[in-house]
């Protein structure tokens, strides 16, 4: 019978019937439903010190795809986005990840550095009472409006700038980090050469796309010791002179590029800069009346952001091979000349060190979505081999053997990327969706 005569749900149904299914689903759920699993061809064995082979697998296996969008991969996105968490919170909380529950009481804020104006925009503002102030249009728009983030005028809108200084956003954040420091030891009356001898300054920052389609940074800043999150902070460090330094360093920030016909160009943050002060996680709400922000809720903040992509009504999840490629993405007309200008600059051999071409599906943003200071806290590496060292102790007591006295040799080779037909991609799917579900009501539980 040809199978591509069949409807979807007709398919669906002959795959649960098929004989290989439980063993199927089995490698799916050990993925947790990854939609784009890579697919491997091997074995595995346990051997003791003398080489004898105590336990033997081998077959086909799936792993995860790794991706950290969520409009990609949901099931890899909550895996990623748990590891941000983590990660963000020992950061913050410390008692883990080999971080000290002091870091709790040194200096620390959370600030948010923005991208200037290239042109005035749609947007969507509040009054004090909840209610919709007129855009600059005289419209008032709602939430879902597609036009907000979009240019007043596209014609005088800046294009080039904008994606000039999204593809320059990582050096101007390089450039705060080290303005920061300058205004840190000026205040304490050093030199900078003298700064990391008495304190050393720790972050972790994530990358937002706004709905015009520039990023602005959020990031966690802390003040430690020399030695890091385990020296005590320097007396003459507090959260306030921190909020002051980081205020006045992203003022001072300047990158100096040129346009396509040689004009200067400076490069600067934009004037919102607004930063918090870090409180103990005891609240449920995200900022209180003061405008502090708790630890629980900003790791949780973070890491939701951390999985954000452009988003699918915005820009592409994977890179543009060509103009065609352009004119077929389902995006607005703003996010599609962005991208169009990213990729013809990317063209421009003054421009090559940018490597725009390649970015443009990115909006021309080239740097990564998360990033932190080495003493910030753990790395995702660590906390994923904890991961898989742990999974491996499970299968070893399975097997009731001492993971001291033996050696697990792995051969794995690559076979392909997702799934044999639209029928398995569909079930993987549900299968990502009620382990979702499971773990929100796991979590609400606890």
């Amino acid at each position: 019978m040809d199978v591509t005569a069949l409807t979807l749900d007709e398919r669906i149904s002959r795959r649960v019937r098929a004989i290989d299914y439980t063993s199927w689903r089995a490698k799916v759920e050990a993925v947790g439903g990854c939609l784009h699993p890579v697919r491997m061809s091997g074995a595995w064995h346990v051997q003791d010190q003398g080489g004898a082979v105590l336990a033997e697998r081998s077959g086909h296996i799936f792993a995860p795809c790794g991706n950290r969008r969520e409009s990609v991969c949901p099931a890899c996105s909550d895996r990623y986005a748990a590891d941000a968490f983590h990660l963000m919170r020992a950061g913050l909380s410390g008692g883990d990840k080999g971080v000290p529950e002091s870091v709790s009481d040194k200096p620390r804020v959370f600030a948010t550095l923005t991208a200037p104006s290239f042109g005035p925009v749609h947007n969507r503002r509040l009054s004090a009472r909840g209610r919709t102030i007129p855009c600059a249009c005289a419209e008032h728009h709602r939430e879902a409006d597609t036009r907000i983030g979009s240019p007043l005028d596209s014609d005088a809108y800046d294009y080039v700038g904008s994606v000039l200084w999204q593809a320059h956003a990582g050096a101007l954040w390089h450039r705060f980090t080290i303005a920061l420091r300058r205004r840190l030891a000026h205040a304490a009356g050093i030199t900078v050469r003298e700064f990391t001898d008495h304190a050393r300054l720790s972050y972790a920052k994530v990358a937002e796309y706004q709905r015009r389609g520039l990023v602005h940074f959020h990031a966690m800043v802390r003040v430690d010791g020399p030695g890091g999150p385990t020296d005590p902070t320097p007396a003459w460090v507090t959260a306030d002179l921190l909020a002051d330094c980081i205020h006045a360093a992203a003022r001072a920030v300047r990158v100096s590029v040129e346009r396509p016909n040689g004009a200067g160009l400076v490069l600067a943050w934009g004037e919102q800069v607004d930063v918090r002060h870090i409180r103990l996680a005891t609240a449920a709400q995200i900022e209180d009346a003061h405008g502090e922000i708790s630890e629980q809720r900003l790791a949780s903040y973070v890491a939701k952001y951390a999985t954000k992509g452009t988003g699918t009504s915005e820009a592409a999840d994977r890179p543009i091979r060509d103009q065609l490629d352009i004119d077929r993405l389902d995006v607005s007309p703003h996010h599609r000349r962005i991208i169009r200008t990213a990729w013809d600059l990317g063209g421009l051999e003054q421009y090559e060190d940018l490597n725009l071409r390649k970015w443009a599906h990115m909006l021309g943003f080239r740097g990564h979505f998360l990033t932190k200071s080495k003493y910030y806290s753990t790395t995702f590496k660590a906390i994923r081999g904890e991961r898989s060292a742990f999974r491996a102790e499970q299968v070893l007591e399975k097997l009731s053997v001492d993971p001291d006295a033996v050696i697990v040799v792995n051969h794995w080779d690559f076979t392909g990327i997702g799934y044999a037909s639209d029928a398995e991609a569909e079930l993987a799917h549900g299968i990502a969706e009620r382990t979702r579900q499971q773990r929100k009501q796991k979590y609400e539980r606890r």
